[in-house]
């Protein structure tokens, strides 16, 4: 359903217009498991995460994720005292494309940790930095303490 799609974070103040930039699509507010198809204001609200669907075909285009934050600053929502400004937590291609670090995507990965989680941190670990690797190492202590990654960055 969601196979190939792509993947977007806004503050979740931002949200309102992404939705406006689309509205001939449909937005789905996800969450708890659930789906509200063609989702008004309050449903999207009270969700982190829309899939923008297109009302015609039935295909999904976008996931969008509506993060907290407080200004500039990203909050996470699984330890709202991990703060960080958004310039610490987006890179830049050569080419201008913004992209979350792989250190902040993998910690949102080790919650669920399922096998396309665990290739993706097998295959973005022999890529990280030392710092980078002590950085997703110090957050899943603190997020998910005992996550069995931390023992495997601790050995690279």
């Amino acid at each position: 359903m969601l196979a190939q799609i792509v993947e977007l974070a806004v503050p979740a103040a931002g949200f309102v217009e992404i939705r406006d930039r689309f509205p001939e699509y449909a937005f789905d507010a996800v969450g708890s498991g659930k789906i509200w198809a063609d989702a008004g204001a309050d449903e999207l609200a009270a969700t982190h995460r829309a899939w923008l669907r297109d009302p015609v075909s039935g295909q999904f285009l976008l996931d969008v994720f509506h993060e907290p934050h407080d200004g500039g600053t990203w909050i996470c929502r699984r330890d709202q005292s991990l703060r960080l400004p958004y310039d610490a937590i987006i890179e830049r291609t050569a080419d201008g494309i913004p992209y979350l670090i792989p250190e902040l995507v993998l910690l949102f990965k080790a919650r669920a940790a399922r096998p396309k989680d665990q290739a993706d941190f097998e295959g973005i670990l022999p890529l990280l930095s030392q710092a980078r690797r002590d950085v997703l190492g110090a957050w899943l202590a603190r997020v998910h303490p005992g996550h069995g990654w931390t023992a495997e960055l601790a050995v690279s």
